[in-house]
């Protein structure tokens, strides 16, 4: 039986929440990214056993906050990281690492250049459950993957670095939907330490939330009502360092884009909505210039 522990609530349980989102994105007519692994995880946890995984089991379709709109912007957020990754180890990245990998499965399922190292960082409960399923479905990694089981507001570098880590390398670094549940202080520790360890020509992607304002918003009410997620509770109420700007000061060069901005590229069909909870996101893209 797999252990479900890790993810059957709090903040792991957001992780079962965006492969559902994932999984229903790879059966979308009009799909921006497809996790064939997703809908396991989903189904193997008692929590998430009866969600959907598949788009016509929508209820709503477009409509439903959670897994129409939130759901395509979870899609659409995979699908930016994942170019942005693969275009940084094509650009010359060495080694990839992903800070809170979750339920992430680029490891197996994106087209990784031969032998090239991915890091993924969790609390060991959830790369336990992971694991799991993942050896349950007997999936070969299409990357050299090596997990690192760590708490993220507590020392991480000596068991990156135990693990093979480089710094010497370029790194591509992601933390996708982790920033959001950080304190303050151990989101500006997380980016002091990536500068630290990031070799000239590295890059950094990461999800910033500048505010909480419309708490009432349908996104959040929906999630709560049908899948007893309440986001607003688990999102750290402190106010945010400005992360972006840390990192210019220490010669990174930066961009800051909306999920609007790359649903237009995209095609997404994401448009801003009154007392919109996805308005105050941002996804901030960031280069450490080679010597």
């Amino acid at each position: 039986m797999v252990t479900t522990r890790g993810v059957e609530g709090g903040v792991g349980r957001t992780a079962l929440m965006v492969a559902a989102a994932r999984a229903i994105e790879a059966t979308r007519p009009d799909s921006l990214a497809h996790d064939g692994f997703a809908r396991h995880f989903v189904r193997a946890a008692r929590a998430s056993g009866e969600w959907p995984v598949h788009w016509h089991d929508v209820p709503g379709g477009a409509a439903n906050p959670l897994w129409g709109r939130l759901g395509r912007y979870f899609g659409l957020r995979t699908r930016v990281l994942d170019d942005f990754l693969l275009g940084a180890v094509r650009a010359g990245a060495g080694q990839v690492v992903l800070l809170g990998a979750g339920l992430d499965s680029r490891a197996f399922r994106l087209a990784w250049p031969a032998g090239c190292p991915v890091f993924e960082l969790d609390r060991p409960d959830v790369l336990a459950f992971k694991q799991e399923v993942l050896d349950d479905l007997g999936a070969t990694a299409s990357a050299a993957r090596t997990t690192v089981a760590v708490d993220l507001c507590e020392d991480w570098v000596r068991p990156l670095r135990e693990a093979g880590f480089d710094p010497r390398v370029p790194t591509a670094w992601l933390a996708e939907g982790l920033l959001l549940y950080l304190p303050a202080d151990a989101e500006r520790r997380l980016i002091t330490t990536v500068d630290r360890l990031a070799a000239p020509g590295s890059c950094l992607a990461y999800e910033v939330k500048l505010g909480v304002e419309y708490r009432t918003s349908a996104i959040y009410r929906s999630t709560k009502e049908q899948i007893g997620v309440d986001l607003t509770a688990l999102f750290d109420a402190e106010p945010r360092p400005d992360s972006a700007a840390a990192l210019r000061a220490g010669a990174w060069e930066t961009s800051v884009r909306t999920p609007f901005d790359l649903a237009v590229e995209h095609g997404a069909g994401l448009v801003p909505e009154r007392r919109d909870a996805l308005a105050s996101n941002r996804w901030v893209f960031a280069a450490k210039p080679p010597r």
